[in-house]
């Protein structure tokens, strides 16, 4: 009987293949598939920065408006915009510095009739508490002496004598 060459060399067509090569076939399979495919968009197609700068425009000119209000406007110009979308954008607006200039202006100006104050409290080391009150008045910048033994009100008395204590 005459031998057949597939069996005597069969070593050389045996493939020895880890479970981890397999999985990796497969994951290169699935990924070369669905990326060949051509994807559809999926939701509302990206607002252009046209209509993102038209929101920003509206709700910085017209600061009581609201996103329906906008959203009717953006209708009437024929941008096809839903209220949710402009209503998430109007949260993106960028914010106005003036506001944090105001704050900066009414402290200059008040600044002689202001002061501040705090109540907090120290462990010692031999596991005591000091309650201390703190005041610095903002014009001059200083921390009156107080004494600590006195209540409250009366620190503040003592802290800015002659009636010179600041009204906030």
């Amino acid at each position: 009987m005459p031998e057949c060459r597939f069996w005597n060399d069969w070593r050389r067509f045996l493939l020895v293949v880890t479970p981890e090569t397999v999985f990796r076939w497969h994951r290169s399979g699935f990924r070369l598939y669905w990326s060949s495919k051509a994807r559809k968009q999926i939701g509302r197609k990206k607002l252009s920065m046209e209509v993102r700068e038209l929101i920003f425009r509206m709700v910085a000119e017209k600061s009581i408006w609201g996103a329906p209000r906008i959203h009717g406007e953006l209708l009437m110009l024929g941008f096809d915009v839903s209220e949710r979308t402009i209503s998430r954008w109007m949260k993106r607006v960028p914010r106005d510095p003036q506001p944090a200039q105001r704050w900066r202006a009414f402290l200059a100006n008040h600044r002689d009739t202001i002061a501040a104050m705090d109540f907090f409290t120290v462990p010692t080391i031999t596991f005591g508490v000091l309650y201390c009150f703190f005041v610095i008045s903002h014009d001059s910048r200083r921390i009156p002496a107080l004494q600590h033994h006195e209540a409250s009100d009366q620190q503040l008395r003592a802290a800015f004598p002659f009636g010179a204590a600041p009204r906030f």
